[in-house]
């Protein structure tokens, strides 16, 4: 009796100990773009597995009816540990999410699946010929569905999938902003968009394109932020970073428009458990936002006038120097001549003046070698520009290099100033025998009468009657009529600016890859990675006519089936994006063979360059 007592309470104490495992159970929830149960042909919508306290990996099912499956890929997971009164209860949590697109209408039915021995319920769906919305609206649906989906299966939100939002909330946000709203023709702005968040931690940051800048010539500058710093924004403070820089010069007058692009951010978002095994706990739930930020309207006035008529075009603050090698020069033998513009503003665009109407006719003047040298910092361009003119002395005797005035418009003073660099007075003595002096010999007069010759005749026609003459207006004029139907045949096709970046998108696409070649023969495995992607998504983006922003890594599939693209050849291109991204975003990106990357780009786009000239595609 005593033994059976020692057993119990030895049985007791354990069941005590060790947590409970609750029963495990799979759920299967559809998410559409409107947030129901019928999804429009054509459409994206998602499948969720949510698996809790389930320990086997659902397999990636081999078909879905009436749809596309384009992934199937983990997306969060949790677990939870619970003691009450002793005893200990453990839960744990996963969810995968199975992308899809609608091909065909009807009825149907998917499901059950069944993972690590336990049985998931059936998904009942209808598949119409409407098209769903698509952009922040159809996101948001999206969102309210999943997380009614997956709150009516666990406590609170955890193990539910991505959230997707528009332009964000009040946990995280973009806001693009300038350092001057009135700003003059060519004068520096500095556009950034700054990232304001109250989420625990930011995991991704990605845009796929720039803003758009109607009217404004760009300058990137790689000048962001770090690390994290703290702001208050309307009574709440947030963890800010500025996430892009531009420095942008306006061209033209008027009211300039700057449109946002859309950033994807991946975020975790913290929750707190408190419990009295182990006091308290932190999960972190996986967010996922595009977000755009606000778009800008810039007021540019025009320059004053009158406008000086040496104006150099330079908007900002410089001034110019010159420099003289030697001023003994000899005919015949070239020299040179530095002028160097220093300073800050639209340096690279500033123009000298024409300097053969300047200088004595002596001194033949030609075009220069430009040196640029600049900076581009937060708020402006900074640096030299310097021009080196070669000049040809063509007599002997002293002449005068006059002064070199710079003229240019100050935005600070509101005004035209001047900056001048110092002439010079050149010697130049007898060189080697020089052009002019060989062509004043051969047009040397001989006053010799020349001896008259024997074959003359009484009879002449008139060169006019002849067919040599009439050959010579003949000729050029079918050339005239010849150019003329070439020109407008060429411009006919040039009109159709999609047709024409259709034709040329392999050409466009090489030159992109020579970057991504240059790039890694540097090492340089960022900017690499940023040029292979430009090349894959921009040649598709111009072989189909299609903008960029519509061409992305989770369409693509999707676009190429549409041509009749060879699926083998789809998921070549998908691989390499997703290699491409993986090493662009991942600390370890630096262990992929750029090599490699590089030449399965190259045959990539060489193989869809001839997939697509069978098909004859830029005619379609």
């Amino acid at each position: 009796m005593e033994n059976k007592n020692r057993l119990f309470l030895v049985f007791f104490f354990l069941c005590m100990l060790f947590p409970a495992f609750p029963k495990g159970t799979v759920k299967l929830s559809l998410v559409a773009p409107d947030g129901s149960n019928e999804v429009g042909l054509g459409d994206k919508y998602y499948i969720y597995y949510k698996l809790d306290n389930v320990s086997g990996e659902p397999s990636e099912p081999a078909s879905v009816p009436g749809s596309n499956k384009l992934s199937f890929s983990f997306s969060s997971s949790s677990s939870r540990i619970v003691s009450v009164n002793g005893r200990t209860e453990q839960s744990t949590s996963r969810t995968y999410v199975l992308y899809l697109r609608a091909k065909a209408e009807g009825s149907y039915t998917f499901g059950p699946v069944t993972v690590g021995g336990v049985k998931s319920n059936t998904l009942h769906f209808k598949i119409t010929g409407r098209k769903s919305g698509s952009g922040s609206t159809a996101r948001g649906n999206m969102q309210s569905a999943s997380a009614s989906s997956s709150d009516a299966n666990s406590e609170g939100s955890q193990g539910s999938g991505p959230r997707f939002i528009g332009k964000g909330d009040s946990h995280l946000f973009l806001k693009a902003s300038v350092n001057k709203i009135n700003v003059y023709e060519q004068e520096a702005l500095e556009y950034t968009v700054k990232l304001y968040t109250t989420y625990s931690r930011i995991k991704f940051i990605g845009a796929t394109e720039s803003p758009k800048f109607d009217g404004f010539v760009v300058e990137d500058t790689k000048k962001t932020s770090d690390s994290f710093s703290y702001e208050t924004y309307n009574g709440q403070t947030y963890a800010t970073a500025i996430i892009a820089r531009y420095v942008i010069f306006p061209q033209k007058s008027g009211k300039l428009k700057i449109t946002g692009n859309t950033y994807t951010v991946s975020a975790d978002r913290s929750e707190y458990f408190a419990d009295e095994f182990f006091s308290h706990m932190t999960v972190y739930q996986p967010v996922q936002l595009n977000v755009t930020p606000n778009d800008l309207v810039i007021d540019v006035k025009s320059l004053p006038t009158p406008i000086p008529a040496d104006f150099s075009g330079g908007v900002g603050k410089f001034s110019i120097s010159s420099q003289l090698p030697s001023a003994d020069l000899l005919t015949n033998n070239a020299a040179s001549v530095i002028y160097t513009i220093t300073g800050s503003g639209n340096l690279k665009y500033v123009k000298l003046p024409e300097l053969n109407n300047l200088f004595p006719p002596q001194l033949e003047v030609y075009s220069p070698k430009t040196e640029v040298n600049v900076n581009v910092g937060t708020t402006n361009i900074s640096g030299s520009v310097k021009f080196d003119y070669s000049i040809m002395p063509l007599e002997v005797g002293r002449f005068e290099i006059p002064q070199v005035t710079l003229v240019y418009f100050n935005p600070e003073t509101g005004s035209y100033e001047t900056s001048v660099a110092r002439g010079y007075s050149v010697n130049v003595g007898k060189g080697a025998s020089s052009d002019k002096s060989q062509t004043k010999e051969r047009t040397r007069f001989d006053s010799k009468l020349l001896p008259n010759g024997s074959n003359l005749s009484m009879t002449h026609v008139p060169f006019v009657l002849t067919w040599t003459y009439w050959m010579f207006y003949l000729i050029p004029s079918i050339c005239l009529v010849g150019a003329y139907i070439v020109w407008n045949q060429r411009k006919k096709l040039m009109a159709d600016e999609n047709a024409f970046r259709s034709r040329i998108a392999g050409k466009v696409a090489s030159a992109r890859l020579k970057r991504a070649y240059m790039c890694m023969k540097k090492k340089d495995e960022t900017h690499f990675y940023d040029e292979m992607l430009k090349a894959l998504f921009g040649y598709i983006g111009d072989k189909l006519k299609m903008p960029t922003s519509e061409i992305s890594r989770s369409n693509v599939k999707s676009v190429l089936e549409s041509h009749d693209v060879e699926n083998d050849l789809i998921n070549q291109l998908i691989s390499l994006i997703d290699e491409c991204e993986f090493a662009k975003y991942s600390s370890n990106g630096a262990a992929m063979d750029m090599t490699v990357v590089y030449d399965k780009g190259s045959k990539v786009i060489d193989s869809l360059e001839k997939s697509f000239s069978k098909k004859d595609i830029h005619k379609q």
